[in-house]
């Protein structure tokens, strides 16, 4: 059997889709990756696992060039005759299955990692695209199987009409490997928070800035931290301007992108996400698994990983002020940090590890194979 894994970028298919690859492969599966090329696409090879390269704009609206995109998929559909294939993101779901039924392909599993910008935004022309792409999903995702990360994500489309129950399914998350990502005594120094994420807005990023700045100012000793880089392909990117200034006035740390996870984590005392919503970031998971206490969001995604006041706090989105309380919690008392990173790690082991998400995705794979 022959399954082709289709997302927006290298990156995406190499964080969150090679543990699952590996899996199919185990089984006598042959995988084929194809996104944009990137740095990322290379390790996918060293991986043992093909790539082709397939460029095409993740923000483009123009319905010429979009049409063509549709037709690029379909022809490198017909050259490397899946039995199956896979999506991954709004774009790659909905232009894969166009392509994949004109084609007459028919198991086509698309995945819902998050609703994105499309959704959360309210912006009036944002609004307007809302409306063609809920038309569009309608079209795409019928005939399908398609996974959802969290059971908000698959109500909210249930109650759109997007899918129905028989061709819906949960698989919290994409994994974790737990004998990878294994809890480390974190070191004697002054409390680190971090904040692991692309640097978009979406993410809770000024919220974290805001909420380090109150905890610095009332003379608390505690450093914070921003992980990850901003992407620039998403409209909620945060200027690189911005992050420079908020390194220069001294209340948080911008470490850009850090490649070794869990060295980074290995080196925290708490990891934070305030993000507004999610499929279900795989970075808590991570978290969760190296045995660090959690600060997060009570938003779709994240609440799945935490349970308020067992490895971690819930707290409302866009609330600097309930963010820098709970921050507070942990960054006063280590027992508690201690206690609540121990629960994190049973939560990751009894829910997260890659044996239970990628038996969770293959039953669904049974259904159309």
């Amino acid at each position: 059997m022959k399954a082709v894994f289709f997302a927006n970028t290298d990156w995406y298919l190499y964080n969150f889709r090679l543990a699952y690859a590996e899996f199919l492969q185990q089984q006598g599966w042959e995988v084929v990756f194809i996104s944009p090329d990137g740095e990322h696409a290379q390790k996918l090879k060293e991986a043992g696992f093909r790539h082709v390269p397939f460029e095409f704009s993740r923000k483009g609206i123009n319905p010429f060039q979009e049409s063509e995109t549709i037709q690029g998929i379909k022809r490198l559909y017909e050259e490397e005759k899946p039995d199956l294939v896979h999506h991954f993101t709004i774009k790659c779901v909905i232009y894969g299955s166009l392509a994949a039924k004109e084609l007459g392909i028919k198991a086509i599993i698309n995945s819902i990692t998050g609703l994105g910008y499309t959704f959360l935004s309210n912006k009036p022309h944002i609004r307007v695209i809302r409306e063609v792409v809920k038309h569009l999903y309608k079209k795409a995702l019928a005939d399908t199987q398609v996974i959802f990360e969290n059971p908000d994500d698959r109500q909210l489309f249930l109650e759109m009409d997007l899918v129905q129950e028989t061709n819906s399914s949960i698989v919290l998350g994409t994994g974790i490997n737990t004998e990878r990502f294994k809890p480390e005594p974190p070191p004697n120094s002054v409390p680190l928070t971090i904040l692991p994420a692309r640097m978009i807005w979406d993410k809770g990023i000024g919220e974290f800035v805001e909420a380090a700045g109150m905890i610095r100012e009332s003379g608390v000793k505690a450093r914070f931290a921003l992980i990850g880089n901003n992407d620039t392909g998403n409209p909620t990117c945060i200027p690189f301007d911005k992050l420079s200034q908020w390194q220069k006035e001294g209340n948080v740390e911008w470490w850009g992108w850090q490649e070794d996870v869990a060295t980074v984590i290995s080196m925290s005392h708490i990891v934070c996400l305030p993000s507004y919503r999610e499929g279900l970031p795989k970075i808590l998971i991570e978290a969760a698994s190296c045995g660090r206490p959690i600060v997060t969001t009570d938003v779709p995604g994240c609440r799945e990983v935490v349970e308020d006041g067992v490895n971690g706090y819930l707290v409302p989105e866009k609330n600097a002020e309930a963010l820098k309380d709970a921050l507070l919690k942990l960054i006063e008392d280590p027992e508690a940090r201690e206690a609540m990173g121990k629960a994190s790690r049973e939560i990751a082991i009894q829910k997260f590890s890659d044996e239970i998400v990628n038996n969770g995705i293959y039953a669904v794979y049974q259904k159309v194979i």
